[in-house]
């Protein structure tokens, strides 16, 4: 396997990774202006992109996940609800969904909670073995935080099934799990997240305010007691990642 993180605006962090024998790759939460950049590294490492992927419709910066997979002749890909909120097709993944890039395998998880599309990626490697090797948490887990509820409306209701999403999705998976979040520190998309672009489920078990919280009532107070200013520009990307 091959793997890429890129660090972009907005405190945003996009992910290229797949299968280099088999020539397969997927690129993940593609910022727009960073198109070429994965077209140049897919093209260095010898692999076609098959799947581009928003792990939800972004409100902090436009997406250039649909002109990529223009580009690259891939599919683009958010999770199914998104049928009923966007203005042109596109390839709908629905929770355990499945996606084989050459010996790669993705799961999709559907995760709930800082927006009714969020989903998470679970990716493992099958020649290294069949267990999971790591988890692309989007913005519904974040190195020392959590994502925002708020951003829909409904920040308590959405509260709560963020804390279900991470109890009865994400927390049930091994602990050496590796994390790969959407955003790290400076971005809107939460509070208190870390500078640091990685960690394990274990260690964020541990060490995470949010989720040392085990009451899910207790978990909403925290949450939307905590909540930062909204995202500037929100408005606009949000309708520019949805407009046809």
């Amino acid at each position: 396997m091959f793997f890429h993180q890129l660090p972009t605006r907005e405190s945003s962090l996009s992910y290229l990774f797949g299968c280099g024998s088999l020539g397969k790759a997927i690129a993940v939460d593609v910022v727009d202006g960073d198109q070429e950049w994965f077209l140049e590294r897919a093209a260095e490492a010898g692999v076609a992109i098959t799947h581009v992927i928003d792990t939800h419709v972004h409100a902090d910066h436009y997406s250039g996940g649909r002109d990529l997979a223009r580009r690259a002749g891939a599919e683009y890909c958010l999770h199914a609800s998104d049928r009923s909120v966007v203005e042109f097709d596109f390839h709908a993944l629905e929770d355990g969904d499945r996606l084989e890039v050459g010996n790669v395998e993705v799961e999709v998880i559907h995760t709930p909670g800082h927006t009714e599309d969020s989903l998470c990626l679970l990716v493992t490697d099958k020649r290294r073995g069949d267990q999971p090797w790591f988890v692309l948490t989007g913005d519904t887990l974040f190195i020392g935080s959590v994502g925002r509820p708020d951003l829909a409306g409904r920040e308590r209701e959405m509260a709560g099934r963020l804390f279900d999403s991470l109890h009865e999705r994400l927390l049930v998976l091994p602990d050496e799990l590796e994390i790969y979040p959407g955003h790290y520190a400076g971005s809107a998309c939460g509070a208190g997240l870390s500078g640091k672009p990685s960690s394990t489920l274990g260690f964020e078990k541990r060490f995470n305010p949010g989720l040392a919280i085990g009451e899910r009532e207790a978990f909403v107070d925290f949450l939307t007691q905590n909540i930062p200013p909204r995202p500037v520009g929100m408005d606009a990307y949000v309708a520019a990642n949805i407009a046809s």
